[in-house]
């Protein structure tokens, strides 16, 4: 396997830092990956699925959401809006490279920019959803409180969700969009073969969220809910059982 540094640009001339992961054996199929909020390019759940992709002779494509990573930024300004944006060029990339049969898999908030991603176009083969935030303003409202969003609207700053001490700077116009970018909708018009995984025990996501969206999807489709597994797959066999499904639909579905 062999990787290479990628620097590309979004459609407001922002810079975006990706990883190409190729397998042994040229190809033309791959799997663009979107890492979920406040984490990176080169998360667990995105490193091991290239290893596991490479190994069965799928390329990978991993990149920085906007203020996240080796990305430009600042972190600050990230909208829901801008990283679907950044999404789109990352696909517009990889297919003038010469991929054209193409998977796209969404962490989290990654998983909301896959989903109003894939609605968008229709040169995506698959889409793979790890634990999707589908109306992350919801999501924000339930773990903040009306205190906590008060508090954001008058700061641009927010308690570290993913259990960091500091709060973090994000302009208030973040929520403002997320309630533009409600996914429901948006996928009633995705008809690709789509796999969502979330574990029934995640503290950060509703359930109910993935089962609605499950029965908006037109296409062949499947829920695989982890019975004891948390937001994060903390325990070692929920993260082989996530990353094992989602392996095995991309490889199914690609090749």
């Amino acid at each position: 396997m062999e990787e290479a540094i990628i620097i590309f640009h979004d459609s407001h001339g922002h810079r975006i830092a990706a990883i190409l992961g190729m397998p042994d054996v040229p190809t033309t199929r791959l799997a663009v990956l979107c890492h979920g909020f406040l984490s990176g390019k080169n998360s667990t759940t995105n490193r091991t699925l290239t290893r596991l992709l490479n190994a069965q002779g799928l390329a990978t494509f991993r990149f920085d959401f906007f203020g996240q990573g080796d990305s430009d930024g600042p972190f600050e300004k990230l909208t829901t809006t801008l990283a679907v944006q950044q999404a789109q060029a990352a696909l517009d990339l990889v297919a003038a490279r010469g991929y054209d049969r193409i998977g796209l898999v969404g962490s989290s908030f990654g998983g909301l920019v896959a989903i109003l991603t894939a609605a968008q176009r229709r040169d995506i083969a698959c889409l793979a959803l790890k634990c999707p935030v589908v109306d992350f303003a919801e999501e924000l409202r339930l773990t903040f409180g009306p205190e906590e969003l008060a508090r954001w609207q008058a700061t641009d700053t927010i308690q570290n969700i993913m259990g960091g001490p500091d709060r973090v700077r994000l302009r208030y116009v973040f929520y403002e969009d997320c309630l533009r970018q409600i996914a429901y909708a948006p996928a009633e018009r995705i008809t690709v073969p789509t796999l969502i995984v979330q574990g029934e025990k995640d503290e950060c996501v509703p359930l109910h969220q993935s089962r609605q969206l499950y029965n908006a999807l037109r296409g062949v489709k499947k829920l695989d809910l982890l019975p004891d597994a948390d937001h994060q797959f903390t325990r070692s066999e929920d993260f082989h059982q996530m990353t094992t499904s989602i392996g095995d639909w991309l490889v199914t579905h690609l090749t």
